[in-house]
């Protein structure tokens, strides 16, 4: 692969840098403040495309920035997979901003030029992520995340706030440090470097490392980096619904969660590589592990009343579906997952923009409330519809490419692909019952007794047009699946 030397991607990280400092230059000035975080967002979005033309045409784009001892440096690298984060993050913080200004301004939340900074930040640390080329720099950009998300997760600064934000950072930063941390010094000694391959088949560890020492190392990385949501560690991330939705769609879409299972991803590729996986069996293990985390989080959202308990948990659910397709080990299997990072965002930041519409529109957080309220807002709940179809994975929505891909990769395993089909499709049948109800009760149900819906409407455009965006977008990606796709196979080669 030819590599090409260019400082685009530390422009890309200077430009939400850049609109975090005049966010809180302008902090009293409200339009100019958001002015800038938009200003910010269509600049970073802008750098990112810039890179897409050189990335497809094989090259690898990197930035040196420094060396803390040999084999470990600070570095930034531009390849197919980084692509598939950076631009789907990058594009969504444009739309976000703007659903941010009608939520927030809506409900007159305070303190909304820390939460603007603060959403910046994320945004430079998951760039970071994605332009990591090496296992120090990726851990750098994902701490960074963890500690510029937490005054978003605490933002209504009550109790509730506070014990969810404890709660986020503390599983988040001590499985970091206790297991991650450890696991890449340990590399370091056994490897001599932090580098990412080249490819996805050979990794860094030697073959004649200690397959018991190596399978510990694995284990360590898959649950350290939290942020992926696997159980038992994914408690956090329910919790983390105290947060105002524009957070929450932060969260559970774009960056935080990405974050965790492009870093799992990236190091069971790049660092384990596909064939020491294989020869360990560490990858139907870990597809068998993480299928656990897509069943009993679907069963567990279907307890949920709460609309955002309820996405949240099918959140769990639905990040173990990129890290199975991976674990796969197959060509069909690892792209179904990898895709699964762009297909899984545009539907899931579609429906936390749903939910923060209703309550914006309402004052309703519970499915139970919602009964005809579809008549009323049928954009907001068109929307959703579209959203969840994506999420069960029925055509012509994106998430059908994803469940297609999985279906497929599982059947080019040479044994135990009866097994994951299964999860499959009893993950598909839970994702229709705890989605199919929702749009239902909204277009068909009744009304609560005594519910009046009078001047009940839309929630303010700022907020109907993001989600309307995000959703037409999950079903053209459906349709035309080929632009993502064309990064996906870029990976595989």
């Amino acid at each position: 692969m030819e590599i090409v030397s260019s400082l685009k991607p530390v422009y890309a990280l200077m430009a939400a840098l850049t609109g975090c400092i005049l966010v809180m230059l302008n902090g009293k000035r409200p339009n100019v403040r958001e002015g800038c975080s938009v200003a910010a967002a269509v600049i970073m979005f802008m750098i990112v495309a810039s890179m897409v033309p050189t990335v497809l045409a094989g090259q690898k784009i990197l930035c040196p920035l420094f060396k803390i001892v040999p084999g470990v440096s600070v570095t930034l690298r531009v390849d197919a997979m980084s692509m598939i984060f950076a631009l789907v993050a990058s594009f969504l913080w444009i739309i976000t901003v703007f659903y941010s200004m009608g939520y927030m301004r809506g409900l007159n939340e305070h303190a909304q030029t820390r939460f603007n900074a603060c959403f910046a930040l994320a945004l430079f640390g998951a760039i970071g992520v994605a332009f990591s080329d090496n296992l120090f720099t990726l851990y750098l950009f994902y701490e960074v995340v963890s500690v510029c998300t937490y005054p978003l997760v605490a933002h209504h600064q009550d109790e509730e706030g506070y014990a969810g934000a404890r709660k986020y950072i503390v599983y988040l930063t001590t499985t970091a440090k206790g297991l991650v941390l450890p696991a890449m010094i340990l590399i370091y000694v056994l490897t001599g470097t932090l580098d990412f391959a080249d490819n996805i088949r050979t990794g860094i560890l030697p073959a004649t490392a200690n397959g018991t020492l190596v399978t510990v190392l694995y284990i360590c990385c898959l649950l350290g980096f939290a942020k992926n949501g696997v159980m038992p560690f994914h408690n956090w991330l329910p919790g983390a619904m105290v947060a105002p939705t524009p957070v929450s769609a932060l969260l559970h879409a774009v960056a935080v969660v990405k974050v965790g299972v492009f870093c799992t991803t990236r190091v069971m590729l790049y660092v384990f590589g596909v064939d020491l996986m294989s020869v360990l069996h560490l990858g139907i293990g870990t597809a068998y592990f993480v299928s656990f985390t897509i069943v009993m989080a679907s069963v567990i959202a279907l307890s949920k009343d709460n609309l955002k308990a309820r996405l949240a948990y099918s959140t769990v659910s639905q990040l173990s579906y990129i890290i199975l397709g991976v674990a796969l080990l197959t060509p069909t299997g690892i792209e179904g997952g990898l895709v699964h990072i762009a297909n899984h965002a545009f539907s899931k930041i579609t429906l936390f923009f749903c939910a923060g519409a209703i309550y914006v529109a309402t004052h309703k957080k519970t499915i139970s409330e919602m009964g005809g309220l579809g008549r009323t807002m049928p954009f907001t709940f068109g929307a959703f519809a579209i959203a969840s179809l994506s999420m069960i994975g029925a055509p012509p929505v994106a998430g059908f490419v994803t469940k297609w891909k999985l279906l497929v990769g599982a059947m080019e395993m040479d044994a135990h692909y009866f097994g994951i089909l299964l999860v499959l499709l009893a993950s598909t049948l839970l994702n229709v019952g705890y989605f199919a109800p929702v749009t239902y009760k909204a277009f068909f149900g009744k009304r609560p007794e005594g519910e009046v819906y009078e001047g009940i409407k839309e929630a303010p455009l700022a907020m109907v047009i993001p989600l309307m965006i995000a959703a037409v977008i999950s079903v053209i990606i459906g349709i035309y699946p080929d632009f993502m796709m064309g990064f996906v196979k870029a990976v595989m080669r």
